[in-house]
């Protein structure tokens, strides 16, 4: 989100463009790609390879470059008068100004991991990394005699999901509406 706020290269609004247009592709059809690199690398049935690819998620670079847009010209004219190179300014400056909006992100980003299905199936093969969506199919499989403990178990794995909704419900608008000016 910094690189297509802040700095000028060639084809930035093509890559942009190309990035804004992976919002438009299912799951299904990175699914196999995605999964040999979380192989390559190693994360295989850990919490990063569970977790990780939400993060690197089109919309947060096009949540969090919409906030940069934002930012006063001033700012990065003061922190270039200041010394302040790109990783210095994005680290003193704009993610402690963008805060709210980072936040928002990973709210979302978390609520999107937290009732995933199909990436967990193909993320982890031991019953120990299985989310909790998944155990939840597991349950529903069940006799039909024991319905019972399939809707206590959904009731139990929304707590979590309204906890942190409640400690964080006044900070949601005011992240996501920060970034709605767009610099000039």
């Amino acid at each position: 989100g910094y690189s297509f706020a802040f700095l000028d290269f060639p084809f930035k609004r093509l890559a942009f463009g190309v990035v804004v247009g992976t919002l438009l592709l299912p799951i299904e059809v990175t699914l196999i790609a995605n999964i040999e690199t979380v192989r390559d690398l190693g994360w295989f049935n850990t919490l990063q390879g569970l977790s990780l690819p939400f993060m690197a998620w089109a919309f947060g670079i096009f949540l969090i470059r919409q906030a940069f847009l934002g930012f006063p010209g001033e700012l990065q004219d003061a922190a270039l008068l200041d010394g302040f190179g790109h990783l210095r300014f994005l680290f003193r400056v704009a993610v402690p100004v963008s805060r709210p909006i980072i936040g928002s992100f990973l709210l979302i980003a978390f609520l999107g991991a937290w009732n995933q299905y199909l990436w967990p199936r193909f993320a982890a093969d031991r019953p120990e990394w299985q989310t909790i969506q998944v155990a939840l199919r597991s349950l529903s499989q069940r006799q039909i005699t024991e319905l019972n403990f399939g809707f206590a178990a959904a009731g139990l794995s929304a707590v979590p999901v309204g906890v942190v909704l409640l400690v964080v419900q006044r900070q949601i608008p005011r992240g996501l509406t920060a970034g709605a000016a767009e610099r000039r």
